[in-house]
């Protein structure tokens, strides 16, 4: 989690918990933070402020926090897709934006409650090729090529796929420059070739202005959904941030180094990427066989 410098509250004593959230929210933004995590900051005191009901800040304390915590232990998020695991994970991140916003308030004198972070109790799901395959021939029309290519061949996130416009593609070096990342810093992906042919023909089709794919991201969810339903496939299974997982593992079973795979991903932890390098059982036994036994050769027992 990235740690901003922010200057102190300009409200001290008895104040208004809902001028503080909106000072502390500018602070952030001011400091570097991006839209999405401003949101998810903005979702995380919201909820821990509509347990406590209404109070001033100098009536908020520790307690507090920590009844806010065991509740949400107990009973989840509201606003969480998925199932436990989704709301541990939820839970953890939310007390850590709590905690920071508590701490800027001065809440924490001396050390503030430590929050454990979940144990992972599963490898991340990615789509087989068989089911790449079957999303492909699924598709309806071209937008529906374009989000698969999009999310498949440059690692993208979905909000960063849905905020891109023409003016960030540049066919020639075929590469696509990401402006609005999760840490408000841009990057450059590059196109794979089915990337490339579709941008090739709908880029003439647009503005400069004009977004590449103008869906929102409740839009672009029940499309996935759609697709997955025509494919044949769990549509449980599909949600717009497994093609990312299924990006980066690909990768890494094409041979591309983990410090480029980061570089392409975004990520300001290589730790972060490190995640990917489940590659599933058959594939390092292939990669084992390989070495040892060498291409085509079977192994004699007995």
């Amino acid at each position: 989690m990235v740690k901003y410098e922010l200057p102190p509250p300009s409200c001290t004593g008895r104040c208004e918990l809902e001028l503080l959230v909106e000072e502390f929210l500018l602070s952030l933004e001011a400091a570097g933070a991006s839209p999405s995590t401003l949101k998810s900051y903005r979702s995380a005191i919201r909820d821990f402020l509509e347990f406590v009901g209404k109070k001033y800040s100098d009536e908020l304390s520790q307690q507090d926090f920590l009844a806010w915590r065991i509740k949400r232990l107990k009973e989840g998020f509201k606003y969480s897709r998925g199932g436990r695991e989704a709301n541990a994970r939820t839970l953890y991140y939310y007390s850590l934006f709590v905690r920071s916003f508590l701490t800027w308030l001065g809440m924490f004198k001396g050390r503030s409650p430590s929050v454990a972070k979940p144990k992972q109790v599963k490898l991340r799901t990615v789509l087989s090729r068989d089911e790449v395959r079957k999303l492909f021939n699924a598709s309806r029309d071209f937008l529906d090529l374009l989000i698969l290519a999009l999310l498949l061949e440059t690692g993208l996130r979905a909000n960063e796929a849905l905020s891109l416009r023409k003016v960030d593609v540049d066919l020639e070096k075929r590469e696509i420059r990401v402006l609005k990342a999760k840490y408000g810093e841009s990057r450059i992906v590059f196109m794979g070739p089915l990337t490339y042919n579709v941008l090739s023909k709908y880029l003439p089709l647009l503005s400069d202005e004009d977004r590449l794919v103008p869906l929102t991201y409740s839009g672009l969810y029940k499309r996935l959904k759609s697709l997955a339903v025509r494919a044949g496939i769990d549509p449980r299974k599909v949600r717009p941030h497994i093609f990312r997982h299924t990006f980066a593992t690909e990768s890494l079973r094409r041979g591309l180094a983990l410090p480029a795979l980061q570089a392409i991903l975004g990520h300001r932890d290589i730790k972060t990427t490190q995640v990917y390098l489940h590659l599933a059982v058959e594939d390092i036994k292939e990669l084992y066989m390989r070495t040892f036994y060498g291409s085509g050769q079977t192994v004699e027992t007995g």
